[in-house]
C-alpha cells in the first residue's frame, strides 16, 4: 500500500482497495484510454462531469463503448465526430447508481483534457475524473447524488488531499471550454449530510 493511501470504508459498500486503485463495490470494465501518471502519489483533484451519447438519451452502451474505444461511428449521427477519439474516465455513475471504474486511480485517465486548476496545468496529472450520466439541461436523480456523496466520502478518505474546496466540475478547470456538470448540479447536494 502506497503511504499516502489509507483504505477507506464508507456507508452504501464503497470503499478504496487498499492498494488505492480501485473502488470497492464498483463494477470493472477496462478502458485503454489512460497511461501513467507524472507523480504516482499526486492525487489531489477530483473532477465532476455530466456526459450522455447521443446527447440527452441515457442507460445505453454508448458511454462505455466511448471510454473502451468500441463506439460505431455509424450508430448514430452524433457519433461520426467522435471517431478515433480517445477518452476515458476513473469512474461512471448513471441515472439509477450504477457504478463503474475504467481506470485505477493510480494511473491518469483522459477525462479533462486542455485544463487549468490553481496555477496548475494538465489537471489530468493530478485528478480523479467522475463522469455522471447527465446533461447540462436535466436534474441528476437523487440515486446519483446519494452514490457520488458515498464516492467523495471514500476517495476523500483514502486520498486526503482532496478536500471539499478541490472536488470541482470539468467547467472549472476548463471554463470556456466545458459546462459541465452543468447549471442541474447541485453542489449544496453533494455536501448534505456530510
Amino acid at each position: 500500500m502506497r503511504s499516502s493511501v489509507t483504505t477507506a470504508r464508507f456507508s452504501g459498500g464503497v470503499r478504496v482497495s487498499a492498494d488505492g486503485d480501485w473502488l470497492l463495490g464498483a463494477r470493472q470494465v477496462a478502458s485503454p484510454n489512460h497511461d501513467a501518471r507524472p507523480v504516482a502519489d499526486d492525487i489531489s483533484l477530483l473532477v465532476i462531469h455530466a456526459i450522455s451519447l447521443p446527447p440527452e438519451r441515457f442507460s445505453g452502451p454508448a458511454v462505455m463503448q466511448l471510454f473502451t474505444n468500441r463506439l460505431d461511428p455509424a450508430g448514430h449521427p452524433y457519433f461520426a465526430a467522435l471517431a478515433g477519439v480517445r477518452v476515458s474516465a476513473h469512474l461512471f455513475i448513471r441515472r439509477r447508481g450504477e457504478l463503474i471504474q475504467f481506470v485505477p486511480f493510480s494511473a491518469r485517465a483522459w477525462h479533462a483534457g486542455a485544463s487549468h486548476w490553481q496555477g496548475r496545468d494538465r489537471c489530468n496529472d493530478f485528478s480523479i475524473g467522475i463522469e455522471l450520466e447527465g446533461s447540462d439541461h436535466r436534474p441528476f436523480t437523487t440515486a446519483q447524488m446519494r452514490r457520488l456523496r458515498q464516492v467523495v466520502g471514500a476517495l476523500q478518505s483514502a486520498f486526503p488531499q482532496i478536500t471539499r474546496e478541490r472536488v470541482v466540475g470539468h467547467s472549472d478547470i476548463a471554463p470556456g471550454r466545458k459546462t459541465d456538470p452543468g447549471p442541474w448540479f447541485d453542489w449544496d447536494q453533494l455536501w448534505r449530510d456530510g
